[in-house]
C-alpha cells in the first residue's frame, strides 16, 4: 500500500472512532498521530471516561498487531508485566522466562494506571518505554521489544520522584473530561439500547507492516519549513515569557508529532497549523494547559484564539449563576432576561461562524468544538436552573 492509501485509511479509522466516542475527535486524532510518530500518550482523566476503550479500539484497528495492557498496582512485579517464570523448565533445573502475551512482544501497550507502577518494575518499565527493551531476570542480553507506542492512563499526576520519572517520558497529554454538551450525553444514553437489527458497517482497517512502514518511513521523510521552525522559536520564547519551560528533548521530540500530522492528512510538508498539537505536550501540571493552549492557538490559529475568549465569558456566565444560587425564581429570570440570554445568543452564533470559517480554511476546529459544547452545557444549566425548564424541553432547544 502506498503512503496516500495508508493516511487515508488512518483518517477513516480516526473519523469512524470520532463517531462512536462522542467529544473525542482530537483525543482520537492525536492518539494516532502519537502513534505515528512512535511516542508515548497519557490519557488523564478521572474513571468512566471511555480510556481503556478507546485504547482497545484502536488497537483493533490495525491487523496483525499484537495487543497488551495491564492495570498497575504498587505490587505489581516486573515479572507479570514483561514475563513469569516457566515453573516446568525451573523442575528440570532451567531458569526461563514466557514472554508470549507480555508487553515484551508487544506493539501497542495500554498501561492504566501508569503512574502506580511499583518501585521493582520502575527501570524495566522505563526501560521498555525509553528504549523498547527488557533486561531478562537471569542477565543475558536484553530482548528488544516490538513496541511502536504505549497509551497510558491515569486519573491523577504522579506524586513521587519515581512516577514523576514515567512521567516526563509520557510525549503527549491529554486530558479527558466527561461529556459537557447535553446533546451528545442524550446520545450516549440512547446508545446503551440494542438493536438487534442494524448492523454495524464493517470497521477500517490497516495492516501492521503498512503502520511501521509509515512510522519509519513515511512520517520522516515529511518535510518541516523553515517558517514552521521560526514558528516553533517565536512560541518557545512566548512561554519562556510566562516561565513554561519544557525541556530541548521535549521540543525536538514534538517535531516527529507535527510530521505526524502532516502525514495524516496526506501532506508532504508540516503547517503552522500542526502546531495545535503542542497544546498535549508543552504542559507539566493541567493548571499550565489553558496558558499553553492560548499562546500556541494564538500563533497558529485565530479562530479558536476568539474561541478562547467567548470560553471566558462562559466561565463569567457560569461563575454568576452559581453566585446566586438560592435567589427568588423572578430574580434569576431578569438575569437571564437582561444579561445570560442575549450573551449565549451571541456566543453560539460566534462559535457557529467561527467553525465554518476555520473548516474552510483547514485549521482544527477542535478548540472550538470543545467551547461549543460548553456553551451548549451552560445554556442547558441557564435553562434548566435559573429558568426552572425541565431536562425535555431543554434538549429540545438545544
Amino acid at each position: 500500500m502506498d503512503e496516500q492509501d495508508t493516511a487515508q485509511k488512518l483518517r477513516a479509522i480516526t473519523s469512524e472512532l470520532s463517531s462512536r466516542f462522542y467529544e473525542r475527535h482530537d483525543v482520537v486524532r492525536t492518539l494516532v498521530v502519537t502513534l505515528l510518530a512512535g511516542r508515548h500518550s497519557l490519557l488523564l482523566g478521572p474513571p468512566g471516561t471511555a480510556k481503556s476503550e478507546l485504547a482497545r479500539e484502536l488497537t483493533a484497528r490495525i491487523d496483525g498487531a499484537s495487543y497488551w495492557e495491564i492495570l498497575l498496582s504498587k505490587f505489581t512485579a516486573p515479572t507479570r508485566m514483561f514475563g513469569p517464570i516457566d515453573v516446568a523448565a525451573l523442575a528440570r533445573g532451567e531458569f526461563r522466562q514466557v514472554y508470549d502475551g507480555r508487553a515484551t512482544t508487544a506493539h501497542i501497550a495500554f498501561i492504566d494506571e501508569i503512574f502506580k507502577c511499583s518501585t521493582a518494575a520502575l527501570n524495566e518499565t522505563l526501560g521498555f518505554l525509553n528504549e523498547r527493551i527488557y533486561h531478562p531476570e537471569n542477565g543475558g542480553e536484553p530482548i528488544r521489544c516490538p513496541l511502536i507506542g504505549a497509551v497510558t492512563a491515569s486519573n491523577e499526576l504522579p506524586t513521587g520522584e519515581d512516577s514523576a520519572a514515567i512521567y516526563d517520558r509520557l510525549l503527549v497529554r491529554i486530558e479527558v473530561e466527561y461529556l459537557s454538551d447535553p446533546s451528545n450525553f442524550a446520545a450516549l444514553i440512547r446508545s446503551a439500547v440494542n438493536h438487534p437489527s442494524q448492523q454495524p458497517p464493517a470497521p477500517t482497517t490497516i495492516t501492521l507492516s503498512d503502520l511501521q512502514d509509515a512510522v519509519t518511513k513515511g512520517v520522516p521523510a515529511t518535510e518541516v519549513p523553515d517558517p514552521v521552525i521560526d514558528a516553533i522559536c517565536t512560541l518557545r520564547a512566548a512561554l519562556r515569557r510566562k516561565e513554561l519551560i519544557a525541556s530541548d528533548r521535549r521540543w525536538r521530540q514534538a517535531v516527529g508529532l507535527l510530521q505526524a500530522s502532516a502525514y495524516l492528512d496526506g501532506r508532504p510538508a508540516v503547517a503552522e497549523t500542526d502546531l495545535s498539537l503542542l497544546t498535549h505536550v508543552l504542559w507539566n501540571s493541567p493548571a499550565e494547559r489553558p496558558m499553553v493552549e492560548r499562546e500556541v492557538l494564538h500563533l497558529v490559529n485565530p479562530d479558536a484564539k476568539e474561541a478562547l475568549e467567548l470560553s471566558d465569558m462562559l466561565d463569567e456566565l457560569e461563575n454568576q449563576l452559581d453566585a446566586m444560587a438560592g435567589q427568588s425564581r423572578e430574580a434569576l429570570s431578569d438575569w437571564v432576561i437582561k444579561y445570560a440570554h442575549g450573551k449565549l445568543a451571541m456566543a453560539g452564533r460566534r462559535l457557529t461562524a467561527l467553525r465554518a470559517e476555520a473548516a474552510t480554511a483547514g485549521r482544527s476546529t477542535a478548540t472550538i468544538d470543545r467551547i461549543t459544547g460548553r456553551q451548549r452545557a451552560v445554556r442547558a444549566r441557564v435553562l434548566t436552573e435559573a429558568l426552572g425548564m425541565d431536562a425535555s424541553m431543554v434538549q429540545a432547544q438545544l
